[in-house]
């Protein structure tokens, strides 16, 4: 008996897209015909949704601002076997979304990330070249994230990678959230060059290099606390611990050699830091035992959702 097809929706965040939601829509309806095309705008000031709407997509809203938002509420109102995630700008390439699904299927995998190979230098800026990098980089050093591209906004995702995916991010530091949670649940996953164009007149980014860098980095050092705690909280312990180190050997030194303490409140600064220092140990000890059964708890979440070999037809 043969297999049926697998439920495919395509997922557009958008915000003041009208130049080019009407093209994205049409180019992945041409490329996915059996998809459902669902563009979720986010308090667009033009015409996004109308244009979206009348180029055949279901378009529905969600008013509390950030992308963070928009794809948690995609991702718990939309049913499907296969999820198509894309921002909603037409800098990507359509016609690749079904090698890109194949691929997903066919390897058993839960999240295939479109890496951006830009089609001309005004597509690509180079700060944001730079700025990906450097996130791409600090995430990897972290987390042991093995991607050159985290901040791609075209994705490729299996139902169990959705509906187990815990979002706590409001902005664009959702991409970062992502792949943590793929990498920290050993999800498998994989990452295909695919082009990536301008934008089209009329359309401007919505990403400021240093602010949404900025903001980045804070969600990265909330990841770390989250889901790497004894790291975090060790790496206190050790700033902490080698500060009253340099500070307090001479207090101690002139103490075995005078047998006084005229610096009392150098010594009082001492044990202060030393003991938040083994505070901050300690919080780091019991949170990973937290975190360990957070993750036991999302594993078995994951697990028990149908996998992407599934769909594979007999």
């Amino acid at each position: 008996m043969n297999q049926p097809e697998p439920r495919i929706a395509v997922l557009v965040p958008c915000y003041n897209e009208e130049a080019a939601i009407a093209t994205v829509v049409r180019d992945f309806r041409a490329a996915l015909p059996g998809a459902a095309i669902y563009v979720y705008d986010n308090n667009s000031r033009d015409a996004t949704a109308a244009r979206a709407k009348e180029a055949g997509a279901v378009v529905r809203s969600e008013m509390l601002q950030g992308k963070g938002n928009v794809v948690r509420r995609m991702f718990a109102d939309i049913e499907a076997d296969v999820y198509v995630m894309v921002d909603g700008d037409d800098t990507y390439d359509a016609g690749a979304a079904p090698m890109l699904i194949a691929r997903l299927i066919d390897n058993g995998l839960d999240i295939v990330s479109g890496k951006r190979e830009a089609t001309a230098v005004a597509a690509y800026r180079p700060g944001h070249v730079l700025g990906n990098r450097l996130l791409t980089g600090l995430t990897g050093l972290m987390f042991a994230v093995k991607l050159a591209d985290m901040l791609t906004g075209y994705r490729i995702m299996s139902r169990r990678f959705v509906k187990s995916f815990p979002s706590a991010v409001e902005g664009f530091g959702i991409e970062t959230e992502l792949t943590v949670h793929a990498v920290r649940l050993k999800l498998p996953m994989a990452e295909v060059p695919t082009h990536y164009k301008e934008r089209p007149a009329g359309s401007a980014s919505k990403l400021n290099t240093w602010r949404d860098g900025i903001r980045i980095l804070l969600t990265i050092a909330g990841l770390m606390r989250r889901e790497r705690p004894l790291i975090f909280f060790g790496s206190i312990f050790i700033f902490f611990a080698l500060f009253s180190f340099a500070i307090g050997i001479p207090v101690v030194i002139e103490y075995f050699q005078t047998g006084l303490v005229p610096r009392l409140p150098t010594a009082v600064l001492v044990t202060g830091m030393m003991m938040l220092a083994f505070l901050s140990l300690f919080t780091g000890l019991i949170l990973d035992t937290v975190t360990r059964g957070r993750w036991e708890v999302k594993r078995l979440r994951y697990l028990a959702l149908p996998g992407p070999q599934d769909l594979k037809k007999p």
